[in-house]
């Protein structure tokens, strides 16, 4: 009998009328791809790389230099003395005035960019028709490209003489017009933030509170805001850290002389301020006056921290919430 194993064999690349130089050559394009894709995936990863390494390296820097700093200042006597003197015959290291001042700039700059800028946010994502939306948009992020330096310079000599209008007591340096104009200055960031957090709630939930017979203020309130208040909250924390790290500002209308107080119509210093204070020269390289840069910089980073940490956590909750 015929054998027909033969006849049930798979045919070969001939017998199909191929090549054998055509597969390896699809092999080859595929490998080559995904070298290639890989070697744009390690690109990628660097490029990604680039922010946490950086971030080490700030920490390395702030943490080894204030090791040398508190290696000669009790950490104590740092956290709890009541005078900053560093340039003093007697100096003094207490970070506590430059820390209320820093708490109290920031506190009046929140006091006005919260509530302006949720107002801002509301008004552009439910109320404003598109037109008047696209011109102010605009506006708000030319607020936002102001160098600060100018808004500093601005608080001291517009802001600060029309409150002494009001307030006559008002010295030329104080915490107030520094906060109020740097409350303005942020602005645009939480306004920005917000306004992106509730345009992206669905609009199904919007129909739905105007067919149980909401207004556009009713849902904008009480349907769209607690819907995306998660988003308004992470806006609420970059406002924070930016108004927390502010510099140029309070340098220049709050004044540079470190005040155990947290009256807002009082002068005072900041972390920041002292920090560009003293890099300017006014204490020689590698002094423990120069070294308490690093411990006030590394204060200034912990504070951002805790304030992220705990928007992060009400963040948490309020998305798990709704």
């Amino acid at each position: 009998m015929p054998d027909h194993s033969t006849a049930t064999a798979t045919p070969n690349a001939s017998a199909l009328g191929m090549t054998p130089h055509v597969v390896s050559e699809r092999l080859a394009k595929k490998a080559f791809r995904h070298t290639r894709e890989r070697f744009i995936e390690s690109i990628l990863f660097l490029a990604a790389s680039v922010s946490v390494l950086a971030t080490l390296g700030i920490v390395w820097v702030l943490v080894s230099e204030s090791a040398h700093f508190f290696s000669n200042i009790p950490v104590r006597q740092f956290f709890t003395d009541t005078l900053w003197t560093p340039l003093f015959a007697e100096p003094r290291y207490g970070i506590l005035p430059l820390l209320l001042g820093t708490l109290t700039t920031s506190l009046v700059a929140l006091a006005v960019a919260i509530p302006l800028g949720t107002t801002i946010a509301i008004y552009l994502s439910e109320f404003a028709n598109p037109s008047l939306r696209e011109v102010i948009k605009p506006f708000l992020e030319l607020l936002g490209g102001i160098p600060t330096i100018v808004y500093g310079y601005f608080a001291l000599t517009v802001v600060t003489p029309l409150l002494q209008v009001l307030i006559p007591s008002l010295p030329g340096f104080n915490m107030l017009s520094a906060g109020l104009v740097m409350g303005i200055a942020i602005i645009p960031y939480v306004s920005s933030l917000a306004e992106d957090a509730m345009r992206a709630v669905p609009m199904s939930l919007r129909e739905g509170s105007y067919a149980m017979g909401g207004t556009r203020f009713q849902t904008a309130l009480r349907v769209v805001v607690p819907a995306a208040l998660s988003g308004i909250l992470s806006a609420y924390i970059l406002g924070i850290s930016r108004a927390v790290g502010e510099t140029m500002i309070v340098a220049v209308a709050a004044g540079m002389q470190p005040n155990f107080t947290m009256n807002p119509m009082e002068p005072a210093q900041t972390i920041s301020a002292y920090i560009v204070q003293v890099a300017l020269g006014d204490l020689p390289h590698g002094s423990i006056g120069y070294q308490s840069i690093f411990a006030a910089g590394l204060t200034l980073m912990l504070m951002t921290l805790i304030f992220n940490i705990l928007g992060h956590i009400i963040r948490r909750r309020y998305r798990e919430a709704y």
